[in-house]
Parts: structure tokens; C-alpha cells; sequence
């Protein structure tokens, strides 16, 4: 069963993600735990049984800030409480709970994810610290993308209606968590009409390994000739193949020039409602968190954006 981390804030990015849920194809069974953060720092509790005797030193700005903080982390719960309801009310079958912590937003979600081991987390674009009124113009979100160990899902409204068919693009080059990324579409449950398009994103030459597990397997293909095209197609087809396989229209697109550009303008010229990356391409460094690709795509993408990682 898919285990989902929906991070809520109140925000009108936070609510699109929700609206983004009836669309991801998540399917009708699923668990997942709606957190919500306040921005707040809660000071060490005192002891009840030495409260008497030690109160006398203690600031009533401190009391006061801890009474403050305790308010707006019941407020969070009750929040995290009410968004769970409604994600149960649009799919019942799902596993649902809710918490809430007072915490830097990024940071909570992090160590929550790193502890729960959820496959996706869910969020908004944009939002803003809960309570605490200090805008977060997408910095918690590319955090969250840079430094989670699973796939990171960016929502964003949708453009298109929703009785349109739902249209996935997915960045191919072949690496091991672009096929991921493949695999993730592939294991979804989407809607009938769904369609799928894999753009792959050429420059001068391209790098190709049936296993992308060993670099020393790795080849290069010329394509600054046309020509030499279909010789990419048929790197995809398998994956275009498997997409058929459950049901999806799949069609391999090609274009040249700068990758995250002709990702982002070929999703704006289609109308997609979600690009699915892989965290890192062929040409990624092991030690980097994020590839550049997909970094650009979260960040400047007019619809969501799902980063995917591969489980190794």
C-alpha cells in the first residue's frame, strides 16, 4: 500500500494540492498522514511539581510566549485534523491520520519522512508558515525536494478542467530514476484517456546504457542529425510500450535544445497537468541531492511537478 505524507498549511497552494490529489492517480487504497507544522518555538515545559517552588524566577514573558505557542500548535492539529476529514471524504478507502509539530516546516517534514518512510510527499508550491503569517515563497517546498529521500510531489492548480482527460509528461534520458519515474506512471491508477507523453530532450550527443547501474556500460548516440532520430526513438519505445501495457495512450516526443526549457514549454504547449522527472539524469553526480533538470522544472513549472527517486 502507498504511504503519502500530505504536508498542509492552510494556504491556497496547500488547498490546490488536495484538488491535485483527485488527479495524481493515486489510486483508491492508500495510507497517509496529513502534517502540519506551526512555525513556533514551544519552551521546555515546567515541572508541575516544582512550579511552586521555581516560579517566582521565572519571566511571565516566558509563560506567556509558552501559553502563545501551545495555542498555535492546537490550532495546527485541529487543522491537520480537519484536512484528514476531507481527504477521507474524497477517498474513503484510504488509511488516514493527522499531527502536527512546532518546528521549522522544512526540517519537520524532513525528519518525519526520513522516520515514516513514506513513497511520495505531497505539497503545495507556495505557502506560508501556519500561525505565524511569514510568507514562504517556495523555499520549504525545494527543501523538502533537495534533501527527502523519496519522490517529492510540487502541486499546483490545475489549468484544465477536470472532466479533461489528464495529460503526464514525462523527462526520458534513460538514467535509473528517469525509468523510475516511468515505472511510477506505469503503477498508477489513472483515469480512462489518460495520455502520456515521453520527451526526450536531445543536445549534440546522447547517453544511452541498457543497465544505468554501470557506467562503463554507457554509449554515446549523435544526434545533432535528425537523421539519427529514430535511433532514439527506439531507446523509448520499450517505455512507451510498457505505458501502452496498462491502459495509457503513450507517444515518445523528441525535441532539441536545453532540457528543463523544452520540458517546461513543451508541458505549457500541451496543457499538462503533471511532469514526472527522475531526481537525477544520466549525466547526474552521485553526490548531488537533486539534478539540475529537475531542480529547474519544480521551480519554474506551471503545473505539478513530481520528482521521482529510485529505490536502490
Amino acid at each position: 500500500m502507498m504511504k503519502i505524507l500530505i504536508a498542509y498549511d492552510g494556504s491556497e497552494s496547500a488547498d490546490a494540492a488536495l484538488e491535485d490529489l483527485r488527479r495524481a492517480g493515486l489510486g483508491t487504497e492508500a495510507e497517509a498522514l496529513v502534517m502540519t507544522v506551526a512555525d513556533v518555538f514551544v519552551p521546555t515545559p515546567v515541572n508541575e511539581e516544582i512550579e511552586n517552588e521555581v516560579a517566582m524566577y521565572l519571566p511571565p514573558a516566558l509563560k506567556r510566549a509558552h501559553e502563545r505557542a501551545e495555542h498555535k500548535l492546537e490550532k495546527a492539529r485541529d487543522l491537520a485534523k480537519q484536512v484528514s476529514e476531507q481527504i477521507r471524504s474524497l477517498f474513503p478507502a484510504w488509511h488516514i491520520s493527522s499531527e502536527a509539530e512546532a518546528d521549522s516546516p522544512a526540517w519537520a517534514l524532513i525528519r518525519k519522512a526520513d522516520h515514516w518512510k513514506p513513497d511520495l510527499i505531497l505539497m503545495g508550491a507556495r505557502g506560508h508558515s501556519v500561525f505565524g503569517g511569514r510568507l514562504i515563497l517556495g523555499s520549504i517546498s525545494q527543501r523538502v525536494l533537495y534533501e527527502a529521500r523519496c519522490s517529492v510531489r510540487i502541486a499546483r492548480a490545475a489549468a484544465r478542467n477536470s472532466d479533461e482527460p489528464v495529460r503526464v509528461l514525462i523527462g526520458v534520458d534513460s538514467s535509473t530514476d528517469s525509468n523510475a519515474a516511468v515505472e511510477a506512471v506505469c503503477n498508477r491508477h489513472w483515469p480512462r484517456g489518460t495520455e502520456v507523453g515521453l520527451l526526450a530532450v536531445l543536445d549534440t550527443v546522447m547517453p544511452f546504457s541498457s543497465n544505468p547501474s554501470e557506467p562503463s556500460a554507457m554509449k554515446w548516440i549523435e544526434v545533432a542529425d535528425e537523421s539519427n532520430w529514430n535511433q532514439v526513438r527506439e531507446i523509448f519505445a520499450p517505455a512507451a510500450q510498457k505505458i501502452r501495457r496498462v491502459g495509457l495512450h503513450a507517444e515518445v516526443l523528441i525535441r532539441r535544445g536545453n532540457p528543463a526549457d523544452e520540458i517546461l514549454e513543451e508541458a505549457n504547449s500541451w496543457g499538462a497537468d503533471c511532469i514526472f522527472v527522475g531526481a537525477k539524469g544520466t549525466r547526474g553526480i552521485d553526490r548531488l541531492l537533486l539534478g539540475s533538470v529537475s531542480a529547474a522544472v519544480s521551480s519554474r513549472a506551471r503545473c505539478s511537478v513530481e520528482v521521482v527517486r529510485s529505490i536502490r
